[in-house]
């Protein structure tokens, strides 16, 4: 602290120094020039005042002259005209100093006008007193240019006055010059001494501790004339040591941690690829090696370059910005050792602590056998679909004539047993057109036929559909549009198919008194369409093969599990997306996403 006390007192004083000085000149100007605009105010309003009093002098004596010359002289309006004479003569002494060393003044003028009245009053004939009286005109000439006289007089001060401020100016300007260049120099001095004394060092040191950010912990300290820069470059150096220890200590612990994750990213069962910023290929596992069939190594190449699928690129740039891919890609087809492998992946993104990207992560699966046994599966379901809906299409056929000419009473056994058949065989009938239905989706031979429909009355129509079952489980089925939505160029009867099989779903899994809500809304390109549920909801571990085909979940189970199965591959096949949000006992949402 004492240290900090004396660097901070030096500054104070250098600058304090700089301060005092600007200032005594600033005031040093400011009272030369506030005297010098006193002084030159007060000569200069004399003088204006001389000058007026004596033009008014010169004008009343004008008036005199007149009355003088006239023929009958009117000796009031000569009186009053000599008596504001008098008073311009008073008012001129009153103000002119009593030692003012001019060679004429009010009080020179005073006495040659009264001797110029005397000279008037005992002229025998004022008729024509200027051109017959010598006496009389040489008093009048001598007043006059005595009055002319001290007019230039005025003047000459006027300028003289004038002339003397600007000699004032510009002393004042040489002295505040001079005192500028003198605090010019002493902070161009006093700066000069605190780089030398302090800046030479601190670059020094900032040199340095650019050196340490880097790693170099071997660097040259300063040695400075100043105390405190010497106990901070102590100081620093003391930081350096502990840093360059503490680098030596944890380099074998960051090598092992490095070693243990490379041996981790090595063990995973799948392919997996490190990517970085820039998009380049940072890391892949041997795994992945094997999946690709690379012999060489690829790292340093962009992702799409490496995979010969430019269309990874502009996915990759998505994940990098924080985005999402909005559909699951389609699989690889990789020729390795001249069998072609079929792989699924995703993109990842790895984030910092605070959302900064860092890059992201390709999961590569092998699902070529997986994909071999769905085909098989599908081919095989196609085609068992097929042969069982003509038999059984008969069997229902030849049943419905049997019941026809059967009579039994309503109540008897062989009613409920004829009914039970009956509802078996019209399951059994729903169950194989299911299959060839998804049968048809899976394997691309399902069609659409698009044509303008509108969002509302694909809503309002499902609601109609199941009003009579939701009144009879007391649930409240509502609709909410929100704002006019464009048409859609979709399959209509395919969308009710969906409707139909959410909304049969929402109102088997909610109690009576409960609510389901149909839903539309606009986001971005897409319109949102969902149903909503306050029933029993799904368990989170379920949530996740909801939407695979012969998955059952929830307590509440049905059919063949082939319901969201069918409605995500129509979802999908017109060009959307289908999720479900649930939280466990209190609801559900199904929703799907469509393009304008």
């Amino acid at each position: 602290m004492k240290l900090a006390m004396k660097l901070r007192t030096r500054l104070f004083l250098s600058i304090s120094a700089l301060i005092t000085v600007a200032l005594l000149g600033l005031s040093l100007g400011l009272v030369s020039v506030m005297q010098m605009a006193g002084s030159q105010e007060a000569l200069i309003r004399s003088n204006f005042i001389t000058l007026d009093l004596g033009l008014k002098l010169r004008q009343t004596l004008g008036d005199q002259l007149i009355i003088m010359l006239s023929e009958k002289p009117d000796s009031a309006a000569f009186a009053a005209s000599k008596q504001h004479y008098f008073e311009l003569l008073e008012q001129g002494i009153a103000q002119e100093p009593a030692e003012s060393g001019s060679e004429y003044g009010f009080r020179k003028a005073k006495a040659d006008y009264e001797r110029f009245i005397q000279a008037y009053e005992a002229s025998p004939d004022t008729s024509n007193v200027l051109s017959s009286q010598g006496d009389l005109t040489d008093k009048f000439n001598a007043l006059r240019n005595g009055l002319i006289a001290e007019h230039k007089r005025a003047l000459d001060n006027i300028n003289d006055t004038e002339r003397q401020a600007r000699e004032q100016a510009l002393l004042i300007a040489g002295l505040l010059g001079l005192v500028g260049l003198a605090v010019l120099i002493i902070g161009f001095v006093t700066a000069q001494a605190m780089a030398r004394r302090f800046g030479e060092p601190i670059e020094a040191l900032a040199k340095a501790a650019d050196n340490i950010g880097q790693g170099n912990f071997d660097v040259t300290l300063p040695i400075s004339s100043a105390v405190e820069l010497n106990q901070l470059t102590r100081r620093f150096g003391i930081m350096a040591q502990a840093l360059r220890e503490h680098q030596a200590t944890n380099v074998d612990e960051l090598l092992a941690g490095q070693q243990r994750l490379q041996a981790v990213l090595d063990s995973i069962d799948d392919g997996l690829l490190m990517i970085d910023r820039q998009g380049h290929l940072e890391h892949l596992n041997p795994v992945a090696q094997r999946q690709l069939g690379w012999e060489s190594d690829r790292l340093g190449q962009g992702l799409g370059t490496a995979l010969e699928r430019p269309e990874l690129d502009e996915q990759l740039q998505l994940v990098l910005r924080g985005g999402t891919l909005e559909r699951a890609p389609e699989d690889l087809s990789i020729d390795v050792d001249g069998e072609s492998r079929l792989l699924t992946y995703s993109l990842t993104p790895v984030s910092h602590t605070q959302d900064h990207i860092l890059g992201a992560v390709m999961v590569l699966h092998d699902v070529t056998e997986q994909r071999a046994f769905e085909r098989v599966r599908s081919e095989f379901v196609l085609r068992a679909s097929h042969e069982l809906r003509t038999p059984v299409t008969g069997m229902h056929m030849a049943f419905g004539l049997f019941r026809e000419r059967t009579h039994f009473a309503a109540d008897s056994r062989e009613a409920d047993l004829l009914d039970t058949v009956n509802e078996e065989m019209q399951r059994l009938m729903q169950l194989i057109n299911d299959l060839l239905n998804f049968s048809r989706y899976q394997n691309g031979l399902q069609k659409l036929t698009l044509a303008p429909c509108s969002i509302e009355a694909l809503l309002e129509q499902a609601q109609s559909r199941f009003a009579t079952s939701a009144e009879e489980k007391e649930i409240s089925l509502q609709v909410e549009v929100q704002g006019p939505l464009p048409r859609l160029q979709a399959d209509q009867p395919q969308l009710d198919r969906v409707l139909d099989n959410l909304l049969d779903n929402a109102l088997r899994h909610t109690g009576s008194g409960g609510r389901i809500r149909l839903q539309a809304r606009r986001h971005g390109d897409r319109v949102i369409i969902s149903v909503e549920d306050n029933g029993e909801g799904i368990a989170y571990g379920q949530q996740g093969r909801i939407f695979e085909p012969f998955v059952q979940v929830g307590r509440k189970k049905g059919g063949a599990g082939l319901g969201l199965a069918l409605c995500k591959e129509i979802v999908q096949l017109h060009g959307g997306r289908m999720g479900v949000y649930s939280r466990p006992g209190q609801g559900t949402q199904f929703y799907m996403a469509l393009t304008v």
